[in-house]
C-alpha cells in the first residue's frame, strides 16, 4: 500500500450551494390567512361579583382577566364560531371553501360526541371537498391540530388544510365556583395553512403530554369511565374541576422550559423572536413564560384581558388581532400549556406581510 494516496473529499461552494439551495425548497406549511371569531355578550367582572363571592381586584390580581365573552343563543354551540372563523378566512383569502382539501377543529367542548365538529364546521361552511376530524388536548388543543396539519401540507398531497381552535367554555362551567367562572371564555380562531418553499411557515416544534396530570384539571362525568346520569349531573360533575396551585405550578415551569427549548435548539436570541404568541390561560404565567425567553412586554401577544381563557382558541385569536402588526419573516413562538397535562411550543416564519 506504499505510495497510494487516499484524496481528501473536496466539497465545493457549489456544492454546499446545492444543498442550501435544496434546504430552501423544501416544502413547509405557511400560514396565509387567519380568521377569527368572538360572540357579542361581555361578562364582565363587575357582572361576576354578582353572582359569586369574588371581585375585580382579587379576579385581575390572580388572572388578569377583566372580561370574557359568552356565546348566546338556543342551540348554538363550538361549531358555529368556529364556523365564522372559517368564513372570515376565505374571504381574506379570496377561495371558495370547495378548494379546501382538509379541516382539523381542536375543541375541548365538540358540539357532540359525534360527529366531529369538524365535519359540522366543513358542512356548514360549504367546504364539501374537505375531510377532516377533531383534536383533543385541551388549551394545547390548536398547537397539536396546527402541527397535525402542517404535516399534510409538508407531504405535498393536500395544498389548503384549515386549522380551527374554538370551545365554548361556557357550556362547562360552573358559576357557583368562583376558582374557575372566572376564567374562561367562548371563542373561536382559523389559520389557513398552503404550501411553501420559500422558508416561511412551520419550521419546528415540540409537544409534550403527562397523563399524570388529569387529576389536576379534568371534566369528571360524561365519557366513558363515568357516563352521563342523574347522579353525575346532580353532583356536578360535568363541569370542569381544576386544582388550581398544582396547575399553575406545572404550568410556569413548562410553558416556560419549552418556549425557552425551542429557541436554544434552533439557535434564536432573544433579539431574533419578533412575537411571543402565549395561550391566555393566567398573566403570571405568561410573564414567567416571556421572562424564561428573555423577551420584554411588547413583543408579547396578550388579549386575556378582554377574552379570557378560551382554552384551544387562544392563540388563532391572538394571530387574528395581531395579523396587522405581522410582517413576512417575522420569528413568532407559539407557545401552550392545557389539561392532561399537555404543552408545548412551535417556531413559525411568518409567510405574509398584512395588506
Amino acid at each position: 500500500m506504499q505510495g497510494l494516496t487516499i484524496a481528501k473529499p473536496n466539497i465545493s461552494l457549489t456544492f454546499v450551494a446545492h444543498f442550501r439551495e435544496r434546504d430552501m425548497s423544501k416544502i413547509t406549511a405557511a400560514i396565509t390567512a387567519v380568521g377569527g371569531y368572538v360572540p357579542e355578550y361581555v361578562l364582565t367582572n363587575a357582572e361576576l361579583e354578582k353572582m359569586v363571592d369574588t371581585t375585580d381586584e382579587w379576579i385581575m390580581t390572580r388572572t388578569g382577566i377583566k372580561e370574557r365573552r359568552i356565546l348566546k343563543g338556543e342551540g348554538l354551540g363550538t361549531s358555529d364560531m368556529g364556523t365564522e372563523a372559517v368564513k372570515q378566512l376565505c374571504k381574506k383569502r379570496g377561495i371558495d371553501p370547495l378548494e379546501i382539501d382538509m379541516l382539523i377543529c381542536a375543541t375541548t367542548t365538540p358540539d357532540f360526541q359525534f360527529p366531529a365538529t369538524a365535519n359540522i364546521i366543513s358542512d356548514k361552511v360549504g367546504a364539501k371537498n374537505a375531510f377532516g376530524y377533531d383534536i383533543s388536548a385541551a388549551c394545547s388543543g390548536f398547537l397539536y391540530a396546527l402541527v397535525t396539519g402542517s404535516k399534510f401540507v409538508e407531504s405535498g398531497q393536500y395544498k389548503k388544510v384549515v386549522v380551527v381552535g374554538a370551545d365554548k367554555m361556557s357550556s362547562i362551567v360552573d358559576y357557583t365556583d368562583r376558582a374557575t367562572c372566572v376564567i374562561f371564555g367562548d371563542g373561536a380562531g382559523a389559520v389557513l395553512l398552503e404550501p411553501s418553499s420559500e422558508g416561511v411557515g412551520i419550521l419546528d416544534s415540540i409537544l409534550r403530554s403527562d397523563g399524570s396530570g388529569r387529576v389536576y384539571l379534568h371534566q369528571k362525568a360524561g365519557g366513558s369511565v363515568k357516563p352521563a346520569s342523574h347522579k353525575t349531573v346532580d353532583a356536578k360533575e360535568h363541569y370542569i374541576f381544576q386544582d388550581g396551585q398544582p396547575v399553575f405550578k406545572f404550568a410556569v415551569t413548562n410553558m416556560a422550559d419549552v418556549s425557552a427549548e425551542i429557541m436554544e435548539k434552533n439557535g434564536l436570541k432573544a433579539d431574533d423572536v419578533a412575537w411571543l404568541v402565549p395561550h391566555q390561560a393566567n398573566k403570571r404565567i405568561i410573564d414567567a413564560t416571556a421572562r424564561r425567553m428573555g423577551v420584554g412586554n411588547e413583543k408579547v401577544m396578550l388579549n386575556i384581558e378582554k377574552f379570557g381563557n378560551t382554552t384551544s382558541g387562544t392563540i388563532p385569536l391572538c394571530l387574528w388581532e395581531w395579523e396587522n402588526q405581522l410582517k413576512k419573516g417575522d420569528n413568532l413562538i407559539l407557545a401552550a400549556f392545557g389539561g392532561g397535562f399537555t404543552w408545548g411550543s412551535v417556531w413559525i416564519k411568518w409567510a405574509y406581510d398584512s395588506k
